[in-house]
This record gives structure tokens, sequence and C-alpha cells, in this order.
């Protein structure tokens, strides 16, 4: 019986496309960086500001929590069947398009509602076609790493400048609109996405084999696979505190608005730095992703500790580490390690894997803090500590499968 790692390498070896000419290379890429830039610019908008929405037309608190924890349950509910539907038509840049129109349609029905339950409805069905849309271009993106030898790094840094630029913006529109009227922001930024992508360059046909047919079952076999996915998951997943508590303790600290709203931006400032130098890094995928999970558990362990903030300034530049090296390494071994005819489906399950454990951390997070406060985070410490453990133990055998340097992936 051929083991899955073995029918990987070779579904990855006949899945190779050469190098097409750097016209075409760039078209591709600048129509993929505004797909990055204006999907990642909805979260911007959708990710603050839509709570002040469902507040301002009368949900209440308990039900704005479920609202809003409909994304994460999608993500490992309905997306892997998403890609999975999607990859078996070999339809990835038509998925991508018709799940953009989908999600700017039901983003203008959320906003025509105005009962909770209705709200509820119109927002869970559109999150079941919206949640699949970052793991589809991330699929679609790897894809033109393999054909067109481009850079992920590059790509996806247009995704974390846009989601400032998207937070800023909207932000700034509070004190000029009333907060019901957030939502056709949202949904106009979903619209101006779902326009974007129809100029998606369409990818070469691959070649694949009968061994596609079981390609998910041969992930899920693959040590590797699994131990990259577990890996980042645990370490995007550590983050949870950050994402859940952070502004709420640095309130308690006497931190003025301004002054929080800095320190979240130097953090994402310096993800954009990190995903713009990655094509200059030498070392493989799986040590990228270690230095981030070390870098992860000082941070996590410094910020436990209530440094003043000079420091925590500088903690905050180490954002760029934790979640844009996890993230460019991990993509970079993605790239080399699931094959381009599954890549989608390879997404999927690292979304899944990451939307499980980010859901289980921010619950953790809630009951940990309520009782130790800012100590949550020498939990978030601990996480980090196990997925660099989980990629120490995977990254000889990672390292025997990749074909090429690092940068070619990041």
């Amino acid at each position: 019986m051929i083991s899955g790692e073995s029918q990987l390498k070779s579904m990855t070896a006949e899945s190779q496309i050469p190098i097409a000419s750097h016209t075409i290379s760039k078209r591709f890429a600048t129509a993929l960086a505004l797909v990055y830039g204006t999907g990642f610019g909805l979260v911007g908008t959708h990710l603050p500001f839509f709570p002040v929405w469902l507040k301002a037309v009368g949900v209440d608190a308990a039900w704005i929590g479920i609202i809003t924890a409909v994304p994460a349950v999608t993500r490992f509910t309905t997306l892997p069947f998403v890609t999975s539907f999607v990859e078996r038509r070999q339809a990835l840049r038509g998925g991508i398009i018709a799940m953009a129109f989908l999600t700017s349609f039901g983003l203008a029905a959320v906003g025509l509602q105005r009962e909770t339950v209705p709200i509820f409805v119109a927002y869970a069905a559109t999150c079941c076609v919206w949640t699949p849309m970052a793991p589809l271009v991330d699929a679609y993106a790897l894809s033109g790493v393999r054909q067109y030898g481009l850079r992920y790094g590059r790509l996806r840094l247009w995704g974390s400048a846009a989601f400032v630029v998207g937070a800023l913006a909207c932000g700034s529109l509070i004190d000029v609109i009333a907060a019901k009227y957030l939502i056709w922001i949202i949904a106009g930024m979903a619209a101006l996405s779902a326009l974007v992508s129809v100029g998606l360059k369409p990818l070469a046909p691959l070649k694949s084999n009968p061994a596609a047919l079981a390609g998910g079952s041969v992930l899920l076999r693959d040590f590797g696979f699994l131990a990259i996915i577990i890996a980042s998951a645990l370490i995007q997943s550590s983050h949870s505190a950050y994402y859940v508590v952070a502004s709420i303790v640095w309130q308690q600290e006497g931190f003025g608005g301004l002054t929080i709203a800095g320190l979240w931006t130097l953090g994402v400032l310096a993800e954009i730095v990190v995903f713009a130098a990655s094509p200059r890094f030498t070392l493989p995928p799986a040590t990228l992703v270690i230095i981030a999970a070390c870098c992860a558990v000082v941070r996590w362990i410094i910020t436990a500790l209530a440094p003043p903030i000079s420091v925590l300034a500088i903690v905050q530049l180490m954002h760029g580490m934790t979640f844009g090296l996890t993230q460019v390494g991990a993509m970079g071994l993605m790239v080399h390690h699931v094959p381009g005819h599954i890549m989608a489906r390879g997404q999927g399950y690292l979304a899944a894997f990451s939307g499980i454990a980010t859901g289980s951390a921010y619950i953790l997070t809630g009951v940990i803090f309520a009782r130790y406060g800012q100590n949550v985070y020498y939990v978030m410490a601990l996480i980090a500590a196990m997925g660099a453990a989980v990629m120490l133990f995977a990254h000889r055998r990672l390292a025997d499968h990749q074909p090429h340097r690092a940068g070619s992936g990041g």
C-alpha cells in the first residue's frame, strides 16, 4: 500500500508548470493584489464595526455575541465542503468570483433586516459563502506562486495594508454618519471586492491522476501536512488573548483610544514589513515557523508582565514575526508539500483546523481572563510553544520533501 506522503510526492511532481512570461506574471500578481486588498479591506470595515451596527439596530448583547461567532463556526463546518466542491470541478477562479458576489448580495440582505432572528439567518447564510473566500484566494495565490514564480509575501501584504486603511476609513466615518448606516459601508466594500474579483486571470489546467479523487484523504493521512496545519493553528490561535482582551487591558491601564489604535497599527505595519521582505528569506519554511513560534512565546510572556508603553510598543512590533512569519512559513510549506490540484482542499483543512483552535482559544481566553486577568497570556505562550514543538518534530521530514529554497514559497 502506497503511503499518503508517497502519493503526495508523486502528485506534486506531476503538478509542476513551467514559469510564464514576466508580463503575464505581473498581470496575474496585480489582479490578485487587488483581490487581497479589497477582500481584507472588507474585513477591516467589518471586524471592528459590524458589532457597532448590530447594537445600533437594537440587537442585544447576548445575540451580538452569538451572531459574531458565526464566521468561526462556518470555518470548520461548511468551509471544507465548499473548498472541496470548488476544487473537484477545477473552478477555483470561478468559485472565488461566485463567492464574492454572493457575499456582496448576502451582506446587502443583512443590511435590510431589523429584527434579530432574520439578521442572524441572513448573516449565517452569508458567512457560509464568505468564509471560504480566504482559503480559496490563498489556494489561487499559491497556484500563482507555483505557476508564475511569484512571492506569496508580496501578494499578501496588500491585504494587511488594506485592512488598516479599511478600519481607519470606516472609523473616521463613525463621527460623520449614524451607526445604523455602517452596514452599507461594509456591503459597499463587499461589492467592490466582487467587482475586482472578475479581473482574476484564469489558471492553466493542472495535470492530475486518479489519486486526485482521493486527494483529501491523502492529505489527512500525511504526517507532514498534519504537522503544518496543527503547528500553524496553534501559533495563530495563541494570538486569541491579544485579539479578545488587549484593548480592554490597555484601557484599564489608562491608555487613551489613540494610543490603543497606535499599538494595533504598529503590529499590522510590522506584519506588512515581514510580508514585503519575505522573498529575501533563505531559511527553510519549517524553520521560519519555529522562529515565529519562539517569538510568540517571548511576546506573550512579556505582555503578561504588563510592561510600560515603551516596551509594549516594541513587543507589538513582534506581531510581524508571530503572525506574519507564521503565515509566510506555513504558505511556503503548503506550496511545496501540497499538490496544486488539491491545494484548495489543503487550504480548507488549514482554515478549518485553525477555526477550531482559535474558537477554542477564544473560549479559553474568556474563562481564564475572568479569573486570572492578564495571566492568560502565559497560557497563550504555552500554546505557541506547543506549535513550536510540533514543527520541530516534523521539520526534518518536511525539509526532505521540499525541492526549492524557502524564498520561492514566501
